[in-house]
């Protein structure tokens, strides 16, 4: 299984395929999968800010609530 944490934290400010708005932070994305994996992972309809995200240990850690707790402050301090 996925983490997913990255596609719930963070506000997506661009179309997304079934959100043409983005999402709000703290959202599910609708791409997000039971699995907590994308759908249009690599896919040329993923929005820029997805793609571009790149997952490390530091911000992930080793377990999804920390992924999300960091993703959530991250988002936080950025808003």
């Amino acid at each position: 299984m996925g983490c997913g944490a990255c596609c719930i934290a963070p506000s997506i400010s661009t179309p997304i395929p079934g959100m043409p708005q983005g999402k709000p932070a703290g959202q599910r994305c609708i791409q997000l999968d039971d699995n907590n994996l994308c759908r249009i992972f690599g896919q040329p309809e993923r929005p820029a800010v997805c793609l571009n995200f790149k997952a490390d240990a530091e911000i992930c850690g080793e377990q999804n609530q920390v992924a999300l707790d960091n993703l959530i402050s991250l988002e936080t301090l950025t808003s």
